[in-house]
């Protein structure tokens, strides 16, 4: 498929891709756009000249859910309609300049209104590493990690849109070799890399997804940077798991893909052993070649690549997730997201952490300025970015980031 409209070389936002997001400009209230190229399509102008066949007022709120409560078959058919006129030659679009807005003319926000937020930790490669620096190298891993897909509730209030400066947080810490903890502000934040579904569908309070239909309850992705005080979360999480640790902020990417524009990237994940119970068994694969890249840039300094990984390496897919997550009737609701834990790969370069970078901290990690880096410094920046592409087709998710400011006093 080829666009009228200029799109740059390597751009994430192709004529393949088209995903949602939430915008505003000139103090104009959000509204909803689809990117293309280094634009933005305004859905709600579309909408108004009845050139996709769905109410202007789903498309002039400050977020996505009520679009995409309206269900797949028409959220696809606005992103299949809204692709056909940015295709066709002779498009009435052509003579709208009004529907059209640079990217860099608009602020982004958060795509949904986030209900509730759960964080999961699916990644083998990365339960090991943790499993081998804080349990026992030779058994690292927990004995129901390979029966279920671990998670816990998280905080959807602190979780935020990219470019949203982060101050480090303060909290309990129980230094080395003491009796009793401090409080001070966590001397070894991280970023977590990973990835996260919004759900696009609800169920009722007793209902379960079944893992074949999952795919009908996801609306799309984004990239999710799960921030994490590693000595507060140390001393705190024995014995209900992350608390304060974690719920200080969450960054996420402004566009959302939709499963759709990513269909052609599925691939089979790894292989589970032992076999899962029958409400896990899925058929069809539901793994994705997404590549993934993080890159830490001090204050003043240019952005240096410190980690790639690839969102196929993880153990448990999204539909095991859901179905897990709904299987003893708890309800979901549009709007809700669910990160995928930590992505790291199966070599040092692929680890999704600084935990695992430095190994604790044992490790430095050099960067080309000459300044080296264990766990994140204040007034560093972080960004995640992530595209999948296979033959002529690429569909990328932008980028999330976030720069991390002194603790307030």
């Amino acid at each position: 498929m080829t666009t009228w409209v200029h799109v740059p070389q390597n751009s994430d936002f192709t004529i393949y891709n088209l995903p949602f997001g939430i915008f505003s400009t000139d103090g104009k209230s959000p509204r909803a756009g689809m990117a293309i190229g280094e634009q933005i399509v305004d859905l709600s102008v579309l909408a108004k000249a009845d050139l996709i066949k769905v109410e202007a007022h789903n498309f002039l709120q400050s977020s996505l859910n009520d679009f995409i409560a309206l269900g797949k078959s028409i959220t696809n058919k606005v992103r299949l309609d809204v692709q056909q006129l940015l295709i066709d030659e002779v498009s009435p679009l052509k003579n709208r300049p009004d529907a059209f807005v640079p990217q860099d003319k608009a602020t982004m926000h958060l795509p949904v209104q986030i209900g509730d937020y759960t964080d999961f930790y699916s990644s083998l490669e990365h339960a090991t590493n943790v499993g081998k620096m804080f349990r026992d190298p030779e058994n690292a891993l927990l004995p129901n990690w390979k029966h279920l897909p671990v998670g816990y509730h998280g905080r959807a209030s602190s979780i935020v849109v990219s470019g949203t400066e982060i101050h480090r947080p303060k909290g309990q810490v129980l230094p080395r070799g003491a009796e009793t903890p401090v409080f001070k502000p966590s001397g070894r934040l991280d970023f977590e890399l990973e990835m996260a579904f919004i759900v696009g569908k609800e169920t009722k309070l007793g209902e379960s997804i079944l893992v074949d239909k999952a795919s009908d309850y996801i609306f799309g992705m984004v990239l999710f940077n799960d921030w994490s005080a590693r000595d507060i979360q140390k001393w705190e999480y024995v014995p209900l798991g992350p608390f304060l640790g974690k719920s200080f902020a969450s960054s996420v990417s402004p566009w959302i893909v939709t499963l759709e524009a990513l269909e052609p990237f599925k691939v089979s994940g790894p292989k589970q052993d032992p076999e899962v119970l029958p409400y896990l068994k899925y058929e069809r694969p539901f793994n994705y070649d997404i590549q993934l890249e993080v890159t830490l840039a001090p204050e003043n300094s240019e952005p240096q690549t410190i980690c790639k990984s690839n969102f196929k390496y993880m153990y448990w897919n999204m539909a095991q997730q859901l179905a897990h997550h709904t299987v003893n009737g708890c309800n979901v609701k549009v709007g809700d997201m669910m990160a995928s834990g930590t992505i790291s790969g199966k070599d040092e370069t692929a680890y999704g952490s600084l935990l695992e970078l430095s190994w604790g901290g044992k490790k430095t990690i050099r960067l080309t300025n000459g300044q080296t880096r264990t766990f994140i410094e204040d007034n560093d920046t972080i960004t995640l970015k992530g595209f999948a592409e296979k033959d002529f087709i690429k569909v990328g998710f932008g980028e999330v980031s976030g720069k991390i400011l002194p603790a307030k006093k």
